[in-house]
């Protein structure tokens, strides 16, 4: 490619000194435009590669991602809406954690956190037979058996050899074994259920 582009340069400036000869008069015009049209040449040919190597150094653009699926309107997730509807509606608790309680005293905030607590008790009891993992008195010695399950035990402290561990039992935990929630009809507009209504009072 190289070479191919003095030879144009070569051929330029012939053309060029041939029409400055007296002897090429009828040709001049002839020897203008060939020398316009290797110019043109030649500078394609110095472009062309600087365009390649451009290319071959720009970096690879990464695919669009799609954009992640929108959460289905019907079962588990509309299931989880529901039941935080019943914790908002007996224990007022999206209420109570959405609002800020910093205008309030601790008297007022404990008063409130008393209505939460027993309205969203209500709920869990209806809704999930729940008891502790261990039995024992926290604060008592306990023993953490071997293969026991990871999500029902944290072991906290210095951790080191296998199980069996004895250990304090600082927390009891907690479990279910009945799940109980109201089974959902799909939405009519394909959209999840509000958690609690807007109430509008009519004049």
């Amino acid at each position: 490619m190289r070479v191919a582009l003095i030879l144009g340069v070569l051929l330029i400036l012939a053309v060029n000194g041939a029409a400055a000869a007296p002897a090429t008069e009828p040709f001049r015009p002839y020897l203008t435009d060939a020398s316009l049209a290797l110019s043109v040449l030649v500078l394609l040919g110095l472009l062309l590669p600087a365009r390649q190597k451009l290319a071959r150094s720009k970096p690879q653009t990464e695919p669009a991602r799609p954009a992640p699926p929108a959460l289905p309107a019907t079962g588990a997730y509309a299931e989880i809406v529901s039941f935080l509807s019943m914790l908002q509606e007996q224990g007022r608790l999206v209420h109570f954690l959405m609002d800020d309680i910093n205008p309030y005293n601790d008297a007022q905030v404990g008063a409130a956190a008393r209505v939460v607590h027993a309205g969203c008790k209500r709920v869990l009891q209806e809704h999930f037979n729940i008891h502790p993992l261990r039995t024992e008195d926290e604060g008592s010695t306990v023993q953490v058996p071997l293969g026991y399950a990871a999500d029902e035990y944290r072991l906290i402290g210095k951790i080191a050899g296998q199980a069996p561990f004895s250990g304090v039992l600082v927390h009891r935990g907690w479990k279910t074994d009945m799940v109980k929630l109201p089974q959902l009809l799909p939405s009519a507009h394909g959209q999840l259920p509000a958690i609690a209504p807007a109430e509008v009072e009519l004049k």
